[in-house]
């Protein structure tokens, strides 16, 4: 859907306050969708436009900037000074969403306090991102993707059991804080249709995370006798039994999901396994049926094993690099990738995963550079606003 006047959004605009990576994620879905993503800018701009994996460039800002601020303008504004907070409220007047993900008290202190924007302005939608919430011991906490990951006790779902806390490899409580914001501003508006008022939006990133993690909280939290402990070699899920785990091949690595030990012990002719086939043992002795495989699947390769058990419909797959992943035909058949120019280069990148209508939503444009829309955009506020 390359039309953005024919997107479900067009005609929504957003004035984006945020950095970094969990509201831009979040203002980055809705310009996927159609809306009008304008970046407020200190002067010297988002700082993830050179501080976030600043080691890996592109066109002199990080690549990282680029892939998630696509589509969306840049206006540079001071909001430390009055003539900057006049601008500011130009811009919202006329807006219908705004994002931030400060610390709770920032935007506050920069004259734009939450429920004084709402009462000032009773159509806009103010949307906020914190870190552990408004209040409370941890309020004032720095909101970073590592911290969260690490008090939210999400480090101790992954790997083995003895291998201590490990953290996921992708920002996860930023990208999955982001997308439920965008659910919540998505109602707002739906509601806004009805009542002609906005609405304030709140999510924090602890909150995300515990959302994250529903279900083994839910079992934590209503079956006393049951822990949460991860299985002692093969580790992927800490909630599953059986032979649920990557294992290594002769010639690489094989991911086994749900398939009965009984069966698994017919089809890859495993003489130790049929000790564990009773179903009743499949978490008791989680540990050992790993452990068998584990010595067992080594002995060929992963295509040998896929040869087998995919015919029997035990659910697996081929563990792939990334080099693998975007040279193989499924992945390719998705149409995942898309390229857009930036000056006299071109940044290749993930496109919009929602489909409507059988169209993919693709992006017109990369990143903004620092201010590029500044002079157009204040010059015709300040017109409206007249």
């Amino acid at each position: 859907m390359n039309d953005l006047n024919e997107r479900p959004l067009a005609g929504l605009w957003v004035l984006d306050f945020s950095q970094f990576l969990s509201g831009p994620c979040a203002s980055l879905r809705l310009a996927d969708l159609g809306a009008r993503v304008t970046k407020i800018e200190k002067p010297d701009g988002d700082d993830c436009r050179k501080i976030y994996l600043s080691d890996c460039e592109l066109a002199g800002e990080s690549t990282l900037f680029h892939a998630i601020n696509r589509d969306k303008e840049s206006v540079c504004i001071d909001l430390h000074t009055d003539a900057g907070l006049a601008q500011i409220h130009q811009l919202i007047r006329q807006a219908d969403i705004v994002i931030s993900n400060f610390r709770p008290g920032v935007m506050a202190r920069l004259g734009l306090e939450k429920t004084q924007l709402r009462k000032r302005y009773p159509h806009l939608i103010v949307a906020e991102i914190s870190g552990y919430g408004s209040a409370g011991p941890w309020s004032k906490r720095p909101g970073q993707d590592l911290l969260l990951q690490a008090v939210s006790g999400l480090c101790y779902l992954s790997g083995n059991k003895d291998d201590g806390p490990v953290p996921m490899g992708v920002p996860v409580a930023d990208i999955y804080t982001g997308q439920q914001l965008v659910q919540g501003i998505l109602a707002a508006v739906f509601e806004r249709e009805f009542t002609g008022h906005g609405s304030l939006v709140e999510i924090s990133m602890l909150e995300a995370m515990m959302d994250f993690q529903f279900e083994p909280l839910t079992i934590l939290l209503n079956d006393k006798a049951q822990t949460i402990e991860r299985a002692g070699n093969h580790g992927a899920h800490a909630l599953v039994a059986g032979a649920y785990g990557l294992y290594q091949t002769a010639d690489g690595w094989l991911a086994l999901s749900m398939g009965p030990v009984a069966q698994l012990a017919e089809l890859l002719s495993c003489p130790a396994l049929p000790d564990y086939t009773d179903p009743a043992l499949a978490f008791r002795e989680r540990d050992a049926i790993k452990a068998i495989l584990g010595g067992h699947l080594t002995q060929q390769s992963t295509q040998h094993w896929l040869a087998i058990l995919e015919p029997a419909d035990i659910w697996c797959a081929e563990v792939l690099d990334w080099p693998a992943l975007v040279e193989h035909e499924g992945f390719t058949a998705l149409n995942m990738l898309q390229t857009l120019p930036l000056g006299e280069r071109h940044i290749t990148t993930s496109r919009c995963p929602i489909r409507m209508d059988g169209d993919f939503f693709w992006g017109q444009k990369a990143a903004p550079v620092l201010g590029r829309d500044s002079q157009r955009i204040l010059a015709d506020s300040s017109e409206k606003n007249v």
